[in-house]
């Protein structure tokens, strides 16, 4: 499961892992812009999160990091999105990744400064679905879900170097010709 926190919006992406075969299970909003305050926000937050935990049962949550933007208060509110939602899974030992929104969209576009209808775009391409690009903060969301699966799957994020060749391929001597 994917979750794209927000103050105002969360976005929610399920997909389903079987072997290498990915697929679309489901996506929404989880909307707070009718709630009075943050707290208020907060506590619906921490319900749906629950509530989708519940639904879904997600082996994994992958999340997107906060991003500092012009204004230190907007990082500062999501980081609590974030984290409301990080404790629901955390309190269930579901593990937890947490992503950048550029390494999410590198992942799925190959661009790092894509737009969020492009990231749209190439959601309904790889999971071969029709998906209503009203819901941004959702593709977003599911963005995140396959950032991990492509993560998990690749050979490369197996190998814990610091950028040094030889302990490259010592921990691969096949890749040696």
């Amino acid at each position: 499961m994917g979750i794209d926190p927000g103050t105002n919006l969360l976005g929610f992406g399920v997909i389903r892992v079987d072997g290498r075969k990915v697929s679309f299970v489901d996506m929404g909003v989880v909307d707070m812009r009718k709630e009075k305050d943050h707290f208020s926000k907060l506590r619906k937050l921490g319900r749906e999160m629950n509530r989708l935990l519940d639904i879904y049962a997600p082996d994994e949550l992958s999340v997107e990091s906060p991003f500092y933007g012009k204004n230190p208060q907007v990082m500062l509110k999501l980081g609590r999105a974030q984290g409301a939602a990080v404790t629901a899974a955390l309190l269930r030992d579901i593990p937890v990744t947490e992503y950048a929104p550029r390494q999410a969209k590198i992942a799925i576009t190959g661009v790092g400064a894509a737009s969020k209808e492009q990231v749209s775009n190439m959601i309904c391409k790889i999971l071969n679905v029709d998906l209503d690009p009203a819901y941004l903060d959702a593709t977003d969301a599911l963005a995140l879900a396959l950032c991990h699966y492509f993560h998990e799957i690749s050979p490369l994020t197996r190998v814990r170097t610091s950028g040094d060749w030889k302990q490259f391929l010592e921990a691969h001597p096949e890749r040696i010709k």
